[in-house]
């Protein structure tokens, strides 16, 4: 955050300001929406949730160290009223980088986000100051409070980008226009809301490279047909990376190392270079080659992003977050979110570590999948039966309940359970588990597995 004065960011997005000592005091710090984050200097955006409603904890904020609170009415502290704090935090955030100049690389795609923007970071941050999206703060709030972490010194902004409807990306890329733009894949999260297939998601994440100047760059999965086609979208220069033979960024000699972990030789038009993911599963490739196709573009060689690659490790928690218990269960979270594509990368991930052991799926709802919901449930429990899980346990009623009818059809040896909720399925599963197991645990969020998941880690 680049030091403002309350008077000026009023000005900025419009505020009124409600018992305000001081006007000139300054905003040295980041803004946030969770009064526990808040950093002494910094700005609480209070905004309203359907159970919390951060007017409550303005006074709370402040005494933390909060200059200010940004509200939509007066809050019994200092703060500044506006309209909509949502907006509000746009306009503070296209603000600040009109007064700095980062490189803005964007990112969107349906599965892989998180981890190819941790990835990304961590190989660029070796080379100059670079700012990333905390968490999966990538919508239009997460978006601006990355933004604000910002400063003069920033060299890379690498802000992930998620996209519910049509729209979403056109609104964040109005307040972050990003040189670089990177598309992962086209799949089916947000279907409910997006339209009836791919072609619509292909639509709305295409929006991101509508947004790149002429002379930026637009980073394009070439695997992907439904990415691929929106080279037609963008005026950047546009850059293919994947597995397949046209790619200027690839991997070559894919091969899965000890525990799951995948190697490969990166292939750049500056040469070649070895890398060795510490993460499991194959799909991992395609993210890191996405990280390494911006790289590529700002100007690093093979070996820089080879090295980077090689160096980095798992950030984000619920995204096949492993842990080893004393008794040799392991247990794999991917809890954090779920939709088709991630489910089924998962499920292989895990399968691929345990190897020869024990192997037990937990698995609940994948939301949004709209009218074709249950048929994908049903695709889930089969590729658990074909890929030999031992056990299944499913939670929740109507689309799991399909999952686990799919399971059981082939006749491949899946013990297969059902559970109501996420507390009855620790229970099932703490009953069930052998010592050597490797669990794996996933659902769409709402589902509370990830709950479920660090109960079963001892966490």
């Amino acid at each position: 955050m680049i030091p403002m004065t309350l008077n000026k960011i009023a000005q900025v997005v419009g505020a009124d300001m409600y018992d305000v000592r001081d006007p000139w005091a300054l905003v040295t710090a980041p803004a946030a929406v969770d009064s526990r984050e808040v950093v002494p200097g910094g700005l609480f955006a209070a905004t309203v949730g359907a159970r919390v409603d951060g007017h409550d904890h303005a006074a709370g904020a402040i005494a933390a160290g909060a200059v200010a609170a940004l509200t939509l009415r007066p809050a019994g502290a200092p703060a500044l009223v506006v309209q909509d704090v949502q907006l509000a935090l746009g306009l503070l955030a296209r603000h600040l980088l009109e007064h700095i100049s980062p490189t803005v690389i964007g990112l969107t795609g349906s599965v892989g986000k998180t981890t190819t923007k941790d990835l990304l970071a961590q190989i660029l941050e070796r080379h100059a100051a670079t700012v990333a999206t905390d968490r999966s703060f990538n919508n239009e709030l997460g978006l601006p409070l990355t933004v604000l972490r910002a400063d003069a010194a920033t060299r890379y902004l690498v802000l992930e980008m998620g996209a519910g409807r049509k729209g979403d990306l056109t609104y964040l890329t109005g307040i972050a226009p990003p040189q670089v733009g990177l598309v992962l894949n086209v799949g089916t999260a947000h279907l409910e809301r997006m339209g009836t297939g791919p072609a619509d998601v292909a639509e709305a994440k295409g929006e991101l490279v509508e947004a790149l100047p002429a002379d930026g760059f637009a980073l394009l999965n070439a695997d992907d047909p439904y990415v691929l086609g929106m080279a037609g979208r963008t005026r950047a220069q546009i850059l293919l990376y994947g597995r397949s033979p046209q790619a200027r960024v690839r991997a070559e000699k894919v091969r899965m190392g000890d525990r799951a972990r995948t190697a490969f030789d990166l292939v750049t038009p500056s040469g070649r270079a070895p890398v060795e993911l510490d993460l499991i599963g194959e799909h991992q490739v395609s993210n890191a080659l996405a990280a390494a196709a911006v790289a590529t573009a700002l100007g690093l060689d093979a070996t820089e992003i080879a090295d980077g690659l090689n160096a980095a490790r798992r950030r984000s928690a619920g995204r096949l977050e492993i842990t080893e218990r004393p008794d040799g269960i392991t247990i794999v979270n991917d809890a954090y979110n779920a939709n088709p594509e991630s489910m089924r990368a998962g499920l292989r991930a895990a399968k691929a570590l345990a190897g020869t052991r024990r192997t037990v799926a937990v698995l609940g709802a994948m939301g949004q999948q709209a009218d074709t919901s249950r048929a994908r449930h049903a695709e889930i429990g089969r590729l658990v039966a074909d890929l030999r899980f031992d056990v299944l346990i499913t939670v929740g009623t109507g689309d799991p309940l399909a999952m686990a009818e799919a399971a059981k059809s082939p006749n491949l040896g899946v013990a297969v359970h059902t559970a109501e909720d996420a507390a009855q399925a620790l229970k099932l599963a703490t009953a069930l588990l052998e010592p050597g197991d490797v669990v794996f645990v996933k659902a769409s969020s709402e589902i509370g597995l990830g709950a479920c998941a660090r109960a079963l880690a001892g966490a």
